[in-house]
């Protein structure tokens, strides 16, 4: 019988493997872009390799992979403002396959990586708190997937509503990252302080609402 520490640390292993591999990843690829050749190369299919980056950061957004790397790898091929864009926009995309697969094979799913506490936090601030408590679960610090997961079995939620509000929750975050982005990459003291304000602004507004919510 597998006991509930076993699950934590192979969760935690998990995690920290993945976390690993992508920062590896994304090393490897700045390292092989450093004259930007590889980003070239991407930009010249078009309109095909923008599709197919939306594609493809929908397809890891409906899953525990972290989405971060993805983000910044657009961020250095299209710019910082189009690659947070296009990640926003596959972003998007992903919610509309969580919905369905929350609300129409959601119990297995909603089983394998959602805890029972989890859900019970998530569905009583939605339901006490209505549309804005829908938003404000979203900023909630857990993952995304899970969060979309959880929202997306509730009865009460319709789809426009479980729609435009994760796409405005993660807006601010986005937005951080490019300004971050922006920084680092020109040199520019002023978009580097910007966004590390905008990020502690919002891991500030997540941890009130965590607050708020166990109360």
């Amino acid at each position: 019988m597998v006991t509930p520490d076993a699950t934590a640390f192979k969760s935690k292993v998990w995690t920290i493997s993945t976390l690993l591999v992508v920062v590896v990843v994304v090393t490897l690829f700045l390292y092989l872009d450093r004259h930007d050749a590889l980003s070239q190369v991407l930009r010249s299919w078009g309109v095909v390799g923008v599709m197919a980056a939306i594609l493809v950061m929908a397809m890891t957004c409906v899953t525990p992979l972290p989405a971060e790397g993805l983000l910044v790898l657009y961020m250095k091929i299209y710019g910082a403002w189009w690659g947070a864009f296009y990640s926003w926009i596959g972003a998007i995309l992903s919610s509309l396959v969580v919905f369905v697969a929350a609300r129409y094979v959601g119990t297995p799913i909603l089983r394998s990586v959602v805890t029972p506490d989890r859900f019970h936090q998530v569905d009583r601030w939605v339901k006490e708190k209505g549309t804005s408590g829908l938003l404000f679960a979203r900023l909630l610090p857990l993952p995304g997937f899970i969060i979309s997961y959880v929202v997306g079995t509730i009865p009460s939620v319709r789809l426009w509503s479980y729609i435009w509000t994760g796409a405005v929750s993660i807006m601010p975050y986005y937005i951080a990252t490019a300004l971050i982005f922006l920084g680092i990459s020109r040199r520019l003291v002023w978009w580097l302080t910007l966004g590390s304000l905008a990020i502690v602004m919002f891991w500030g507004v997540t941890y009130v609402v965590k607050k708020r919510s166990i109360k």
